[in-house]
């Protein structure tokens, strides 16, 4: 089991100056050894190479995206790296020690901001939306998730006169109709 564990390290190695088709051909080879010599091994092997290869046959169309496209972390450790990192940033920047409600609301737009601008300096030019809809429909998005957040906030603050409001307005509504 060890060997083959080392051989399938070998194969995802970063170091190794391989084409993602040989990482995944490698990968494969492996675990086909694995799958056929499995039932030859002693004790609770076999159930174990049984698991490992079903887990890996969920994960494993994903095990390569991080071959695919440059500068995409490798491990989940590095991508939390790269989070935490922008946590970090968003608090010094605000002085605030704890997370940010904001980050919540616009996190799919500040994370990616914060990531891309790492990676390169952008130009006023480059910033200005291509399509005007998208960017229509992602303000949306946000809004509504700033909308829902702050009416969570109303309703934990005073829960009686949140419904209050919403069943006067409920009736207005009926008596309209």
């Amino acid at each position: 089991m060890y060997g083959w564990v080392h051989r399938l390290a070998h194969v995802l190695d970063d170091a190794k100056e391989m084409t993602v088709e040989e990482r995944q051909l490698g990968f494969q080879v492996v675990l086909l050894h694995m799958q056929q010599h499995a039932a030859q091994l002693p004790g609770n092997w076999p159930q174990a190479i049984a698991h490992f290869l079903k887990v890996t046959q969920s994960y494993g169309p994903h095990l390569f995206f991080c071959y695919q496209v440059p500068d995409l972390p490798r491990t989940n450790n590095d991508l939390e790296q790269a989070f935490g990192q922008v946590r970090f940033h968003e608090r010094r920047a605000t002085g605030r020690k704890g997370a940010l409600p904001g980050l919540v609301v616009h996190g799919a737009v500040r994370v990616q901001a914060a990531l891309a601008s790492r990676l390169q300096i952008f130009t006023a030019q480059q910033l200005v939306p291509h399509d005007v809809q998208v960017w229509r429909d992602l303000r949306a998005q946000v809004s509504f998730r700033q909308e829902s957040r702050c009416k969570q906030s109303r309703f934990r603050r005073d829960p009686a006169t949140y419904l209050a409001d919403l069943e006067a307005k409920l009736i207005k509504e009926s008596l309209r109709s």
